[in-house]
């Protein structure tokens, strides 16, 4: 039993600090972005990418050790609804991740690079889709915890 408190709670801080590098991605993703924040911006988005991972081992930890076991896990419609919405969230994460390497190496190569205005606004669209999806995850995991199979 305490080995599923660690882990749930462990799954629990990671994916608010997940939604927390979201959250400091998109403030800092801005028209005029230059090149030290573009800088900063990278290593935000790996320790994002990492959180994500994080939480993807941790809840499968849960999943194979935790009190419920696979078993609850698979039959529930509201795991899978979850985890597609997890999976979605990691799709739209990829062009703004790629879009931030490509402005890291600009900005390395130029110490006067502002990201344009155009590539910003696009690469906030993908992040308002990301935080917007990220909030049905507690929903669905109040779900699952309710509604069972």
């Amino acid at each position: 039993m305490f080995t599923d408190f660690i882990l749930a709670s462990l799954h629990h801080v990671l994916a608010f600090s997940m939604l927390a590098a979201l959250a400091i991605e998109l403030v800092t993703v801005k028209p005029g972005l230059a090149a030290p924040a573009v800088k900063r911006l990278a290593i935000i988005d790996g320790i994002y990418g990492g959180l994500a991972t994080a939480v993807l081992i941790v809840g499968s930890c849960r999943v194979i050790w935790g009190l419920k076991g696979w078993d609850a896990y698979s039959g529930n419609v509201w795991f899978w609804h979850k985890m597609g919405v997890f999976a979605i969230i990691a799709l739209l994460s990829l062009p703004p991740t790629l879009r931030f390497l490509k402005w890291r190496k600009a900005a390395a190569a130029n110490p006067s690079f502002v990201a344009p205005d155009a590539e910003v606004k696009t690469v906030r669209r993908f992040m308002h889709a990301e935080a917007g999806l990220f909030l049905l995850i507690p929903v669905f995991a109040a779900a699952m915890a309710r509604y069972g199979a």
